[in-house]
C-alpha cells in the first residue's frame, strides 16, 4: 500500500492557506525588542499558533475547538506578555469561527472570541495612547463581523453543492426513465424482427440440404432483415437525448478536477458537421476512459486530443499514469480492462456507427511524469463522419 503524501493543507484550499501565513511575520517582528528565554519563548508561542492554524484545516468536531480555543489563549498570552499590537493575530481565530456549521456552536465560539477580543481591547486602551486605540478601533469592528461574512459564505457554498447534488439525482431519475422507454422500445420493435430472424434461421437450416435454392433465398431475407433491425437500432439511439463531445468534457472536466487530475484539450469540441448520435458514442467513451483513469491510472494529468478530417473523426485520451501494463495487477489487468466489460462496451457502441479503438502505453510527449512509474495510457477513437449501412449504402 502506497505511502499517503505529507500536505501541509489540503489541495482545495489551494494557495489560501499559504498567504495567511504571511501575516505570521507581524508578531515575529514583535519579538526583536525582547531577549534571552524570553525571546525563544515568544517564537515558541508563534510556533504552536502556527501549528494549531494547520491542524484547524484538517479537523473537526470537538478536536476543531480544542485548536480554536488553544489558538485564542495563544493570542491572549502573547498580548498580555510582548506587544498588544500581537492582537491583530485575532484575524486567523475570526476566520476559524466563521467555519462552524452549527448554529448553536457556532454562537459559543463567536461569545468566547468576543470576549478574548473586548478584554484584548481595553488592555491595549491601557497600554497604549487613544490615538493609537483609535486606530485599533476599526480593526475589533472588523474582527467582529468576519465570522458571520465566513459563515454566510459558507452556507452559500453548501446550499450550492446541495443543488448540485439535487441535479444530479434528477439526472439520475431521467437517465432511469429514458433506458425504461429504450426497453419498451426494443421490446415493441425488435421483438418481432429478431422472432422473424430465429424462424428463418431454423428454415435455413432445414432447406440447406433439401431446397439449397430456397435456402439461400432464405438466408438473403434474413441479411435484409438483420439490417433492418440495424437501422432500428440506430433510429433508437438516435432519439436518446445526445450528449455533445462538447457537454461530455465540461463534466469529465469536474470528474477529473474532484479527483485532483488535471485536464487538457486539443481541438475543436464542437465537431461541427458531426451528428447527434456519432456525438453520443463518442462521449460514452470519453466518459468510460476519464472513469477509468480517476479509478486505476494514478495520473496526475490527463490529455484529450480532438481531431477531425473529411472522412474521420478521432479522439485520444492519455494520461500520465502507471500505464496499461501496472494498473489492477500488470499485464493480467491490462486484459481485463481490454476485455472487460467498459472496453467491450465501448467497442460495441463504435460497432454501431463503424468504429474502432486501440488501447496501448502513452506517448509521453509533452504530458510528463505522474505519481506512477508507467508510460501512461493512450486510448484513440476513430469514426467515420458519415455512417452508412455496409450494404445497402443508406445513411444513418
Amino acid at each position: 500500500m502506497a505511502r499517503e503524501q505529507f500536505r501541509l493543507f489540503p489541495r482545495r484550499f489551494g494557495y489560501y492557506p499559504f498567504i495567511w501565513l504571511i501575516y505570521l511575520a507581524f508578531p515575529i517582528l514583535n519579538l526583536q525588542g525582547y531577549s534571552g528565554y524570553k525571546l525563544l519563548g515568544g517564537y515558541a508561542l508563534v510556533a504552536i499558533f502556527t501549528v494549531a492554524y494547520r491542524q484547524l484545516y484538517w479537523t473537526e468536531g470537538k478536536t476543531y475547538s480544542a485548536w480554536l480555543g488553544l489558538q485564542m489563549l495563544l493570542i491572549a498570552v502573547l498580548c498580555i506578555v510582548y506587544s498588544p499590537f500581537n492582537f491583530y493575530m485575532g484575524f486567523f481565530t475570526s476566520n476559524f469561527v466563521g467555519w462552524y456549521t452549527d448554529l448553536r456552536r457556532f454562537k459559543r465560539a463567536f461569545a468566547v472570541f468576543t470576549m478574548m477580543v473586548v478584554g484584548l481591547s481595553l488592555l491595549s486602551f491601557s497600554k497604549t495612547n487613544g490615538t493609537e486605540w483609535l486606530f485599533l478601533f476599526p480593526f475589533v469592528m472588523m474582527m467582529l463581523i468576519t465570522p458571520f461574512g465566513i459563515r454566510s459564505m459558507n452556507r452559500r457554498r453548501m446550499l450550492e453543492k446541495e443543488l448540485d447534488q439535487a441535479n444530479e439525482v434528477i439526472r439520475e431519475m431521467v437517465k432511469r426513465e429514458e433506458r425504461m422507454r429504450i426497453a419498451r422500445d426494443l421490446h415493441d420493435t425488435m421483438g418481432h424482427t429478431l422472432s422473424l430472424i430465429t424462424l428463418k434461421s431454423q428454415l435455413v437450416e432445414k432447406l440447406v440440404v433439401k431446397n439449397p435454392e430456397r435456402a439461400q433465398a432464405e438466408a438473403r431475407e434474413i441479411q435484409r432483415t438483420s439490417r433492418a433491425a440495424l437501422r432500428q437500432v440506430r433510429e433508437l439511439v438516435s432519439e436518446m437525448r445526445a450528449v455533445t463531445v462538447a457537454e461530455e468534457l465540461a463534466e469529465a472536466g469536474e470528474m477529473l478536477r474532484s479527483a485532483e487530475i488535471g485536464l487538457e484539450v486539443d481541438g475543436d469540441a464542437a465537431l461541427p458537421g458531426v451528428s447527434d448520435l456519432t456525438q453520443n458514442i463518442l462521449s460514452l467513451c470519453i466518459k468510460e476512459a476519464v472513469t477509468n483513469i480517476v479509478k486505476h491510472s494514478g495520473a496526475d494529468l490527463c490529455r484529450i486530443g480532438i481531431g477531425m478530417t473529411a472522412g474521420e473523426v478521432r479522439i485520444t485520451v492519455e494520461d500520465n499514469g502507471v500505464g496499461p501494463g501496472l494498473q489492477d495487477g500488470g499485464a493480467e489487468g491490462a486484459a481485463h480492462r481490454r476485455d472487460g466489460n467498459g472496453m467491450k462496451g465501448m467497442a460495441e457502441r463504435l460497432a454501431l456507427i463503424d468504429g474502432s479503438l486501440t488501447l496501448g502505453p502513452g506517448t509521453g510527449s509533452g504530458i510528463g511524469t505522474g505519481t506512477g512509474t508507467g508510460t501512461g495510457t493512450l486510448l484513440t477513437v476513430v469514426t467515420p463522419r458519415v455512417v452508412k449501412d455496409r450494404k445497402d449504402g443508406e445513411t444513418a
